[in-house]
């Protein structure tokens, strides 16, 4: 089965405290992944912020909102025991328990439904599958993928003079060359195979690496790579990227494997994406900041 989300995991939560004790939540989201029985990539499985399991973050909201409910209690922090509440719930709910059933107690009501300070109703707590984190952390995924798709889309009707500039930017932008100028600049040579740009890759400039940019919509074919690795046997380089806005065949893939020297091949998604993370040709619109207790004030271990 897949993942469960995080109000399927409520009630096999509050099953597994019913005998009493007081559990760690570590070992209580262990437990919920043994009841799914779901397999070791899905328990390693990440959030798209790559920060945390999907299982840990689920079985952390589920635990939250049975706490805001009054069904578990935390004496501490990272444990977790069940209350009267839970024990009753468990008979009400023999199939399952989810936001619904919440919204019976008082405390999960006031939780869920804040008044509000300009009078207007209050809203209801999001009756989605899919717990608040990792909504958020969906809809930015959503956000990166279609500004990668624009930002692809605007490199690919660029001139091919500004595309070849941008890859320098890129690169320095990456570390390479440091922050010396000149440290990294296209060639306007002829017979050089089609190399674009050179780039220091250390400070000194000890080190160089080769790079030839291609603005193209047609894939790159193993011949396309042959070249550009004879150019670089021919100025006894050692290191080459060949980027595109395009994609690369299996064909041009294989043709980097076992050589003697290093050849990077960067098509049009990996492009973008190191665009954004770089944030070359982006630019922040809004930051939004998740927070939590900070113990350290609060002199908690």
């Amino acid at each position: 089965m897949s993942i469960p989300d995080y109000q399927t995991c409520m009630r096999p939560l509050l099953s597994l405290l019913d005998n009493g004790e007081t559990v760690k939540l570590a070992t209580i989201i262990d437990k919920v992944a043994d009841h799914f029985s779901l397999t070791e990539q899905q328990r390693q499985e990440l959030l798209p912020s790559k920060r945390q399991t999907v299982i840990r973050n689920r079985v952390a909201w589920a635990n939250t909102y049975l706490k805001k409910a009054g069904l578990v209690n935390s004496p501490s922090r990272g444990l977790v025991e069940i209350t009267d509440l839970g024990r009753k719930a468990l008979q009400d709910c023999p199939d399952k328990i989810d936001i619904s059933y919440l919204q019976k107690f008082p405390s999960f009501q006031e939780f869920s439904q804040p008044k509000q300070a300009n009078g207007d109703q209050p809203k209801e707590i999001s009756q989605q599958f899919i717990d608040p984190v990792e909504r958020m952390e969906t809809a930015n995924r959503e956000i990166q993928l279609s500004l990668a798709q624009d930002l692809l889309e605007k490199v690919k009707s660029s001139q091919w003079q500004f595309f070849e500039q941008l890859v320098m930017d890129l690169m320095l932008a990456m570390g390479y060359g440091g922050a010396i100028e000149q440290s990294g600049k296209p060639t306007q040579m002829t017979g050089d195979d089609g190399i674009d740009g050179m780039i220091n890759e250390d400070k000194l400039g000890l080190d160089k690496i080769y790079l030839q940019a291609k603005r193209w919509e047609k894939p790159v074919h193993r011949p396309d790579i042959d070249t550009f690795i004879g150019a670089l046997t021919r100025k006894g380089a050692r290191k080459g990227v060949f980027i595109t806005t395009s994609k690369f065949s299996d064909g041009a893939r294989q043709a980097v494997n076992g050589l003697a020297m290093s050849v990077v091949l960067i098509d049009g998604a990996q492009l973008t994406q190191l665009m954004i993370d770089y944030n070359i040709g982006v630019n922040i619109r809004q930051l939004f900041h998740i927070k939590d207790i900070d113990l350290d004030y609060f002199n908690e271990s």
